[in-house]
């Protein structure tokens, strides 16, 4: 078994996103713009509604995919193509919005705790005109699986030591797991080798080799075939992988191309009302 260590860190910054909702960004900052094939992780809570009651109204995307996954919360998707989706805690949607898609995320509340995470994933050019489509996970969707130490796994995509999650038909071929660990329990996860690999430590602190990682802080992870994890206290982790693509990245607020004609091309569609096909 190779394991693979901790080569870089990089902690969230804090920023706003959509109609004024407070977020911290991971991904997609100064310091880490993107960890092909990911573009943007962000982490949104608060308990205060004038952090996220204007939620994120409609607005266009193409030529990638968005993840939210929520730990606690409740806000409803609607798109163009008339699909529409609760978020609630622990449900998840996975969207791909390949040639186009308009969609919202609203709150379905109006007070307590907003918690949770949106992901962009790139798609290679190849797909990046495929129709959109829309994966909507409600709590009982996704896979959870307790070891003896008593460390959660939930399963969005990807195998996690056989708990496969319910997304599928997705290229790169990624593992995302929320994992839950009591302190002083450890972990050996398999990642897929030549898979670009990060861990996000969201609640307490998180030990990689001689390295630990505090809540809020991503850590970026070498080759390998398997991370060790060991909860130093009562801590929670997401922990993705994913095949990276290897294409030129030209990005212009919600469009994700790979030259800049088309991006130009994007917007000319958008203004056109032809973003969607």
């Amino acid at each position: 078994m190779s394991l693979r260590t901790l080569e870089r860190r990089s902690r969230a910054m804090p920023t706003s996103d959509g109609a004024g909702v407070r977020l911290n960004r991971v991904i997609g900052t100064p310091n880490l713009r993107n960890l092909d094939p990911f573009l943007m992780l962000d982490e949104f809570k608060s308990d205060s509604p004038d952090d996220y009651i204007a939620g994120f109204p409609s607005h266009p995307h193409r030529g990638f995919e968005t993840v939210t996954y929520m730990l606690a919360g409740r806000m409803e998707h609607r798109d163009h193509l008339d699909n529409v989706g609760l978020l609630q805690t622990g449900g998840a949607q996975w969207m791909t919005a390949g040639r186009g898609i308009i969609h919202s995320e609203m709150p379905q509340q109006e007070a307590g705790l907003m918690w949770g995470f949106q992901l962009w994933i790139n798609l290679p050019a190849a797909e990046k005109m495929n129709p959109a489509r829309y994966q909507d996970l409600l709590p009982g969707d996704i896979t959870e699986a307790t070891d003896a130490q008593g460390i959660l796994r939930r399963v969005v995509a990807g195998d996690s030591l056989g708990a496969i999650g319910p997304v599928s038909g997705i290229g790169v071929d990624p593992l995302m797991v929320d994992i839950r660990m009591p302190a002083k329990t450890t972990l050996t996860h398999p990642v897929q080798p030549g898979h670009r690999a990060f861990v996000y430590a969201y609640r307490g602190q998180v030990q990689l080799g001689d390295q630990t990682l505090d809540a809020g802080e991503l850590g970026i992870l070498g080759d390998g075939d398997a991370v060790a994890l060991q909860a130093l206290e009562d801590s929670a982790l997401m922990l993705l992988a994913a095949r990276p693509i290897g294409e030129p990245i030209v990005q212009y607020g919600p469009f994700v191309m790979n030259t800049e004609d088309e991006i130009e091309q994007a917007l000319q569609d958008y203004r056109d009302n032809r973003l969607t096909g």
